[in-house]
């Protein structure tokens, strides 16, 4: 997107109060953001808009944030998506909250690849960052696009496969700025990332890992995806989280099989009691994702397939809920 044609977009993801959901709604009701701010307060207040964020438009309230926000990007080189973008992720705007806007690094292209997401515990076992690893960069060899969160452990370990991958595609979708290296210790990663795909957030620029942003990043990992897979997560892990968005979403998921004794395998596992049918697929000389499960090069992988019809919520757990009824 032209950045003189940005302001508006980033005016109003700037606007305080104004999540997703809301701006979701506005837009939907005013077709743009110049609509939006051009709206009365009672035009605003007739679609439930607290009275907030309600007056925050009507003052152009972030306006000027917005007008600072933009120099940056142009200072740091990166690209702002919103929803009429061509390159914007079809696939997001298939979930309920997509993120209005998108600050990208790297190549806008690779978000509408065929992609899976690989997610999982920041503190893995050994057999966790191998399976991790060797699955995302067999993936990638066979033309997915690994779609994972930047974070320690599971997700560092799919981004490192897929870039070792000769033509492998990888996207990082960040919890921070675009601008923020998070962890320190992937500095090396992030730039491999950026140039093999791209980074992207919906945080603004020069925001830091706050708490409350991973559950919000999770849903992007999950809805960008034509499924995700599960390496290893505990009990309450985000990994969970992602699995339960990916399933609302219509998303195929899948469980990597863990000692069962190991509290990191308690996600995976949990899947596949709650709804695999079908546990086991073996892999052969090929990585793609089929209808019957994940195949890796030369590996056998048990994997939980659950598939869930677009729009499927009210989900009590993780898992399907289905009892062996999927498949």
């Amino acid at each position: 997107m032209e950045l003189d044609a940005s302001l508006g977009w980033l005016s109003l993801s700037m606007t305080p109060g104004l999540g997703s959901r809301l701006t979701g709604k506005l837009l939907r009701q005013f077709g743009s953001p110049e609509g939006i701010f051009r709206a009365s307060l009672t035009e605003l207040e007739a679609c439930h808009l607290p009275s907030a964020p309600a007056r925050a438009i009507q003052s152009r309230q972030a306006h000027k944030d917005a007008e600072e926000e933009l120099a940056r990007v142009r200072k740091l080189g990166c690209l702002l998506l919103n929803w009429d973008e061509p390159e914007y992720p079809r696939r997001l705007l298939e979930i309920y909250d997509p993120p209005p806007l998108l600050y990208v690094r790297g190549d806008p292209s690779a978000l509408n690849r065929h992609s899976i997401s690989m997610v999982g515990t920041r503190r893995p076992t050994p057999y966790g960052n191998q399976v991790a690893e060797r699955l995302g960069r067999d993936l990638a060899e066979r033309g997915l696009t690994i779609i994972s969160g930047m974070a320690r452990g599971i997700d560092s370990s799919a981004h490192q496969g897929a870039c070792r991958a000769s033509h492998g595609g990888t996207v990082g979708v960040l919890g921070t700025g675009v601008d923020v290296i998070y962890p320190k210790e992937n500095r090396k990663l992030f730039a491999e990332v950026e140039k093999r795909g791209a980074l992207i957030s919906e945080f603004p620029l020069g925001s830091h890992p706050a708490p409350e942003n991973f559950p919000v990043r999770n849903r992007v990992v999950a809805g960008m995806a034509l499924g995700v897979v599960v390496v290893q997560g505990a009990q309450y892990s985000g990994s969970l989280i992602t699995a339960r968005l990916g399933m609302e979403f219509g998303r195929e998921v899948y469980g990597i099989p863990g000692n069962i004794t190991a509290d990191v395998s308690f996600a995976p596992n949990q899947l596949i009691k709650q709804g695999a049918k079908r546990g086991v697929a073996y892999g052969s000389a090929c990585g793609v994702v089929s209808g019957r499960g994940i195949y890796t090069r030369g590996t056998r992988l048990p994997i939980c397939r659950c598939t869930f019809a677009p729009g499927e919520k009210g989900l009590r757990s993780a898992g399907c809920g289905r009892d062996g009824a999927c498949g």
